[in-house]
């Protein structure tokens, strides 16, 4: 089991296949979703069997709440973006786990959403390497 995995916890496997572990905050494992197209983190609330916000005990939702926070403000802080999005869609991924994405003008999706928009285009292996520890100094 890695460090920071709950018992019974299992990642989706298209959240471990679309993104890169980027370290263990207290209630959530936070992750880089590999497209080089924007800035963007996922948080995934290490529960299982939870598809929803309303599913976390309220402890579980207030500290969700402080982790997108400080996710939200490292973000900003390290890209520099005009806009943070946040979301918790779910209809494809059923496991919860919250999009924090950066946003700017003229970005590809702009003013868009990021969902449907094109197709993935992967960080170089240096380059997510570069951005990860950008994010990780700013948390």
């Amino acid at each position: 089991m890695l460090p920071g995995l709950r018992a019974g916890f299992t990642l989706d496997a298209r959240l471990e296949a679309d993104s890169e572990h980027l370290m263990w905050l207290g209630l959530c494992e936070l992750r880089i979703m590999n497209d080089s197209r924007w800035p963007w983190l996922i948080l995934v609330p290490q529960r299982p069997d939870v598809e929803e916000l309303h599913e976390l005990k309220p402890l579980d939702q207030a500290m969700l709440t402080f982790e997108i926070d400080i996710a939200a403000k490292a973000l900003k802080k390290a890209t520099g973006c005009s806009k943070i999005n946040i979301g918790a869609l779910g209809n494809i991924v059923r496991q919860l786990h919250i999009h924090v994405v950066a946003r700017s003008e003229g970005d590809a999706g702009w003013p868009g959403p990021v969902w449907g928009h094109g197709l993935r285009e992967p960080y170089q292996r240096a380059q997510l390497h570069r951005i990860a520890e950008t994010i990780r100094a700013a948390l």
